[in-house]
């Protein structure tokens, strides 16, 4: 197979692990860089180009799009979908995973467990929010950040009225949630490719830090999840139509709860917990799919 990966760094542990399975089993990868493309949407002979090329002959596309950039990125995915090339994500689906608030709503219609969660924009309500949260402490985050940016805690109800009022000022949009005391600073990543949780680690803070991202000084250890857990990761990245991602759970009173599910998880703190070649898995996975839907596809003709 010719794969085409959409990142604008071939120098990441994850990008580059996953060329290396790629051309392990015999597959040819393209590490292509999403915003140098440019699209062509004229009808009957759609086209992308990079770098003054006609991009051609792809068989199937990885989607290692930035946050920052989704919206181009996806659409550039978008126009491989449009050529007929299989992406292991599709772009609807990693728009939907990004918009924070659309994925916790499409969680809870469907029963999925969540940390209680309010959505407010330049609100002056901030005592009612907190008394829909039985008071402090909780989670404020700004909607659009990413990697433990834009989230505080409130410890206090007077803290959190503040830092509510602050983030109202700023014109922003935020999610104030409940602070899952019980989890203790630590959460779990769950690797979900197709219908399994094929890895997952425990994620700890580091010391006085209530958000336990690996990038911010966080430890990870393998660890063994329980049948709720395992059925709440794959249920979370069916609901937001993800073949590969990772779903980040907390450990409640109430069960498990996710907190965010990510379309392109990195592979270097899984793969460095588990020992488990979480890449290669992945190509296995491309390998399978993409066969399947092409064969159903050639059958609907």
């Amino acid at each position: 197979m010719k794969i085409a990966l959409l990142s604008r760094n071939p120098d990441l542990y994850s990008h580059r692990r996953l060329q290396e399975a790629a051309e392990e089993r015999g597959h040819e990868m393209d590490i292509i860089d999403h915003l140098k493309c440019y699209i062509n949407i004229t009808s009957h002979r759609p086209a992308i180009f990079y770098q003054g090329n006609k991009i051609e002959g792809y068989d199937a596309v990885i989607p290692r799009i930035g946050a920052s950039v989704t919206f181009f990125g996806t659409a550039v995915l978008r126009q491989f979908e449009v050529m007929g090339v299989y992406p292991l994500n599709e772009s609807v689906a990693v728009a939907r995973s990004r918009d924070k608030l659309r994925s916790l709503q499409l969680l809870a219609r469907k029963g999925i467990g969540l940390p209680v969660t309010v959505f407010a924009h330049r609100t002056g309500q901030a005592s009612h929010i907190l008394e829909l949260l039985d008071g402090a402490p909780v989670v404020i985050k700004l909607l659009e950040g990413t990697q433990g940016q834009g989230v505080m805690l409130g410890e206090t109800d007077k803290s959190a009225e503040s830092i509510i009022q602050a983030f109202g000022k700023l014109n922003a949009h935020i999610l104030v949630q409940e602070f899952v005391k019980e989890a203790k600073g630590e959460d779990i990543r769950c690797l979900v490719i197709g219908d399994r949780v094929v890895a997952s680690m425990l994620r700890k803070g580091k010391e006085g830090d209530f958000r336990s991202n690996l990038h911010r000084g966080g430890s990870a250890e393998s660890i063994r999840i329980t049948p709720a857990e395992r059925s709440t990761a794959v249920s979370a990245a069916k609901a937001m139509g993800l073949n590969v991602c990772g779903v980040d759970l907390l450990r409640s009173n109430h069960g498990p709860v996710v907190m965010e599910v990510n379309s392109s998880p990195g592979l270097e703190g899984v793969e460095t917990a588990t020992k488990i070649d979480i890449a290669g898995k992945i190509i296995q996975f491309i390998e399978k799919d993409a066969v399947q839907k092409r064969t159903k596809t050639r059958g609907r003709g």
